[in-house]
């Protein structure tokens, strides 16, 4: 009743036991990237106008629940939902099927020419926006050869 996928509601639990066995036989390497997906946001990335826009779906967050950083060049985006205290069950109300994911959420992305300075965010709507410049990079330079055509 009320399952979904070919493990249910004991998905969750199936993948923690397995990125704990796996990933204490193999290292962390191993266990990582299934642990980032699965405690991930889904996000786009736009390039235009010599800007990258990113927006990232976060429901159910306030701003202060989410943390944006720029350590070049790498920008973390991370919002964290803490768990309610569960009250306790009785006759009249008891869970049924509980689907929403408390914890750290984290995305990392490699952005090497982002304007520190210049980066503005907004939220609203669950939807998280970034508009990030790009700065002038004067170590880029186009060689032009010489000699003939």
């Amino acid at each position: 009743m009320f399952e979904q996928g070919p493990f249910g509601r004991h998905a969750e639990e199936i993948f923690n036991q397995l990125a704990k066995t796996f990933g204490d036989t193999f290292g962390e390497e191993f266990a990582g990237p299934m642990r980032e997906r699965a405690m991930s946001f889904r996000t786009d990335i736009h390039e235009r106008d010599g800007r990258y826009w990113v927006e990232a779906e976060l429901p159910g967050f306030k701003k202060d629940d989410i943390d944006v950083d720029y350590t070049a060049p790498y920008l973390t985006i991370r919002a964290v939902r803490q768990e309610e205290t569960a009250q306790e069950e009785s006759e009249q109300r008891r869970i049924v099927r509980s689907e929403r994911r408390f914890g750290e959420f984290v995305r990392r992305f490699y952005i090497e020419d982002a304007d520190r300075e210049g980066i503005r965010a907004s939220l609203k709507d669950g939807l998280l926006k970034l508009e990030i410049p790009k700065r002038d990079n004067p170590a880029v330079k186009r060689i032009l050869i010489e000699g003939e055509d």
